[in-house]
Formats: structure tokens, C-alpha cells, sequence
């Protein structure tokens, strides 16, 4: 992983995932709570791995109720992944099996 910002060989997520909390917490007054309690960090493997996550990013609006489709989710990334091909259309109108997978 490489980032401008970042010493090379930085590899302790928890730590950067905690100093980025802490910033935008403390630049973000009077928005109440915005960070979930725990994260879990993943390398991703392979491809395999990688359309899983993105699949399960993509699902999460629809399966808490926030959109009907993914591509009904304005912040998605979802339509960019559709016309690539990598999903075929309706994909995600019927929630997956997979939906609770990752640590939910």
C-alpha cells in the first residue's frame, strides 16, 4: 500500500485508522457520533476477494434500507462496476446470500 502522506513501510492500520478518527472528530464539531466502535482491517488477497468486498459494499444501502438497488445509492460506485460488466443488471434487487458476511 503506498500513500504520499505516509513513511514507507507503514503498515499499522490501527494506529492511522485511530490518528484519522482523531482529526476528523476533533474538525467535525456538533455532529454527534460518526465512527462505528470497532474496524477490522483485511488485505485483499486476489480478485476473488476484492469483487467480494466490492460486492458487499455495494449491497450494504440496500440491506439497511437505504436504497431499493445499488445503483439507486448516489454515493455508489456501483454504476461504475456495472458498465465495466463486471455485475449483470439487477444485480443486488434480491439481497445475496452472502449479506451479513465480514464480521456482522
Amino acid at each position: 500500500m503506498s500513500c504520499g502522506a505516509c513513511p514507507k513501510q507503514d503498515n499499522d492500520f490501527s494506529m492511522r485508522w485511530r490518528l484519522i478518527k482523531h482529526f476528523v472528530t476533533a474538525h467535525v464539531p456538533g455532529h454527534g457520533k460518526i465512527w462505528q466502535n470497532r474496524f477490522w482491517e483485511h488485505l485483499v488477497r486476489d480478485e476473488e476477494d476484492y469483487r467480494r468486498h466490492l460486492d458487499y459494499i455495494h449491497i450494504n444501502p440496500v440491506k439497511h434500507g437505504l436504497a431499493a438497488r445499488p445503483e439507486d445509492w448516489p454515493h455508489s460506485s456501483f454504476g461504475h462496476y456495472r458498465d465495466k460488466g463486471w455485475y449483470e443488471p439487477g444485480w443486488g434487487a434480491a439481497l445475496p446470500d452472502f449479506v451479513g458476511d465480514f464480521g456482522e
